[in-house]
Parts: structure tokens; sequence; C-alpha cells
């Protein structure tokens, strides 16, 4: 009985392991919020620096959280701004509309759209409270009950 409450945990782990193959961690931010569309939630993680304060907070909160991010088709990407390429600094800048000159949380749904910005760590119940808020999801939850 066990086996049958733990493959379809099993079985979002390997979709999204799947998903994060189709959407490599080196390709550009634009790349990656196309492939993701309409598919995938993506959590950008934006930092001057990759040893910023702000990111290593963000990290420890998510951490612990992994089962909870799969669940939602969430994707997490550290994004430091000294090591993109001029392509990606100019998409964040002009179509996130990101200031590239401390710590933002970005949240974009799966229709590639900013659900939510914070300039300081985000806590895992404030970051599933506004994805489950959203009617795509709670579409989601409705066909998997």
């Amino acid at each position: 009985m066990k086996t049958c409450r733990l493959l379809p945990l099993l079985l979002m782990g390997l979709s999204a392991l799947a998903a994060q193959a189709q959407v490599p961690a080196n390709a550009s931010l634009a790349a990656t919020v196309s492939a993701a569309r309409w598919q995938w939630r993506i959590l950008l993680l934006c930092a001057p620096e990759p040893d910023n304060a702000a990111l290593l907070r963000q990290r420890r909160l998510l951490a612990p959280v992994q089962p909870q991010l799969t669940a939602r088709d969430l994707l997490v990407r550290e994004v430091v701004y000294d090591q993109l390429s001029a392509a990606d600094l100019r998409y964040l800048r002009e179509r996130l509309g990101v200031k590239t000159s401390g710590f933002v949380v970005l949240l974009l749904g799966k229709d590639g759209g900013v659900k939510r910005r914070e300039t300081t760590p985000l806590l895992p119940a404030q970051l599933f409270s506004t994805i489950d808020a959203m009617p795509m999801r709670q579409q989601e939850m409705r066909r998997s009950n």
C-alpha cells in the first residue's frame, strides 16, 4: 500500500528532473523562460554576487522545501549579475524590470509574467501562498484531487 502512495511522489520527482533537463541551467534567461512557458513556474533569485547574504539566506529557506517546490512545478534559478551576458542583463532590466544593483526574488508564472517581486528573501509560506492563489494552480489542485 505504501508503494501506491510513493508512486505519485516518485513520478513528480522524475518529471521535475526531466523538465530541468529540458531547461539547461546555463541557458539564457529568455530561453529559460520560453522553454518553461505553460509547463513550469520560475523563481529567479537575483543578486550582485554569489555570496550575497540575502541570496545565501534564500537558499537556506528553500532547501528543506524542495518537494513542495516540485509539487508546484517550480524551477529555481540563481542569477548573478556579473556572470550574465549583455543580452541576459538587458532581458532582466527591460523585460523583467529588475534593477541590477541588489537582491531581488522574482516569481514568474507559467505564462512567463512576473507574479511577485521581493527585495528581501521570501519565506516559503509566502511563496506557496502566492502560487496556491493563482487560478492555474487552483485548477491543478482540483485535477489532482
